[in-house]
């Protein structure tokens, strides 16, 4: 039975690494759903690894999904995992957090490892569970997922999941205390991933801060005092929200097939993700730009400007590439090989750009059989994939951190891949492992 009972679907783990003397810059590798246009990517990070150990051999990048060599792909991740528990190349450790300092592109933010309690949570619209989507979730982009989740020993987290703790009660204070930690992992991230140091948490006293501050944040009165009567919100998706839906899924699957008395304690009921506090001055929040491939050029544009004006209340289209804007206009820059420019939509019906972007696409890509969008992390790889044929790219703005907790309080999820953390390169980087198996 797990010594620390709480109230806030917490578990404190007892997560795998290599020795610290292990070289974590091969190691440590960007989470499967980045650079899924660009493989060469991953390409360069093999070339890095050689034949280190690395989490690279323990996970598929999403850009390889759906290859004709998936299943082989999976089959040999799952030996791997297998191998590296059994020669000891990593190892489990004591019952505890992880501390984690990540410095990038001139930002440094904190978060904590843990893992979260999936009966805690629901992806559904309207949901009122501890743990909530922060997005529209695709429930057609699980099943691929699980195929890699389904049968595999250990996970991986590259979820990032926000608190909202504007008084810095949870994280802050370990920070202040970090030399009373000892150290797991400090190190340079390959391809611009800046640097990470890991801190492991184990002390009774600081675990049991950590839950007691949790339960603070949820309390229904200090709830209400902030949102009105509605439902305790404890912790938001601010990553991962697909991957966390898949361990949802993984483990109703294995719940089905217990008995009562082993549901509440096996370790499949849990994922490993790092929470971080939204209000931690080195969180900025990045838009998720859309690229549409398969429509050719001048098509695309004619079938986005039509969707725009029956959606909303009017359409303009403009030969300069303006700033992407939200508000009540929204200003949507967009890229061919044969042109660029932008949409000026007004009369909006959606309150975030994004939605009334999306929107455009999901009808266009019903007209234009074989067409498909992907969601794309910065300006310059936007316009470098729109000097292909057949594509289009279009920028969309950021979010203001400060509505994500207000707007799936009052309204629920926003719509998909609506905001990042980051760009590509400030994703997590897998680190920590778990045991998921009985």
């Amino acid at each position: 039975m797990d010594r620390y009972q709480n109230d806030v679907g917490v578990l404190v783990p007892r997560v795998m690494l290599p020795d610290k003397n292990e070289d974590f810059y091969k190691w440590a590798v960007v989470a499967c759903d980045q650079f899924t246009s660009q493989p060469e990517y991953w390409e360069k990070a093999r070339k890095i690894i050689g034949t280190a150990p690395s989490t690279l051999d323990l996970f598929l990048p999403e850009a390889f999904l759906g290859k004709p060599d998936e299943s082989e792909r999976i089959e040999k991740i799952r030996m791997n995992m297998r191998e590296y528990v059994s020669k000891g190349i990593i190892r489990e450790l004591e019952q505890g957090f992880v501390l984690v300092t990540r410095s990038v592109a001139g930002n440094t933010r904190h978060g904590l490892v843990l893992a979260l309690d999936l009966e805690a949570y629901d992806y559904h619209k309207g949901s009122e569970t501890l743990i909530r989507a922060t997005e529209g979730t695709i429930e057609s982009r699980i099943p691929p997922r699980l195929r890699i989740r389904e049968g595999a020993p250990l996970e991986l987290p590259h979820i990032l999941v926000l608190i909202d703790d504007p008084k810095r009660t949870v994280i802050e204070p370990l920070v202040d205390e970090e030399e009373n930690f000892p150290v797991l992992y400090d190190t340079d991230l390959m391809l611009d991933g800046g640097h990470i140091t890991g801190r492991m948490v184990s002390s009774p006293e600081y675990v049991q801060q950590v839950l007691d501050a949790l339960s603070a944040l949820k309390d229904p009165a200090a709830f209400r005092g902030k949102y009105g009567d509605h439902a305790p919100l404890l912790f938001a998706m601010g990553d991962g929200n697909h991957s966390f839906a898949t361990a949802k899924a993984n483990w109703e699957k294995i719940k089905a097939s217990l008995p009562e008395e082993e549901k509440a304690d096996h370790p499949a009921r849990y994922a490993l993700v790092e929470i971080e506090n939204v209000h931690d001055d080195g969180i900025v929040f990045e838009p998720i730009h859309r690229v549409v491939f398969g429509i050719k050029g001048p098509d695309a544009i004619a079938a986005i400007e039509r969707h725009l004006r029956e959606q909303n209340g009017s359409v303009e289209v403009f030969d300069d590439t303006f700033e992407p804007v939200g508000g009540r206009r929204h200003v949507i820059p967009f890229f061919t090989k044969e042109r660029k420019g932008s949409f000026v939509v007004g009369g909006c019906t959606q309150q975030l750009a994004v939605g009334t972007l999306q929107n455009a696409i999901d009808a266009t890509l019903k007209e234009f059989p074989g067409s498909e969008v992907d969601y794309i992390h910065g300006a310059a790889v936007v316009q470098e994939l729109s000097l292909r044929e057949d594509t289009i790219g279009f920028l969309l703005p950021a979010m203001e951190k400060s509505e994500l907790f207000p707007t799936v309080v009052f309204d629920g999820a926003l719509p998909r891949k609506t905001f990042s953390m980051g760009e590509a390169n400030e994703k997590r980087y897998y680190l920590e492992c778990r045991n998921i198996e009985k």
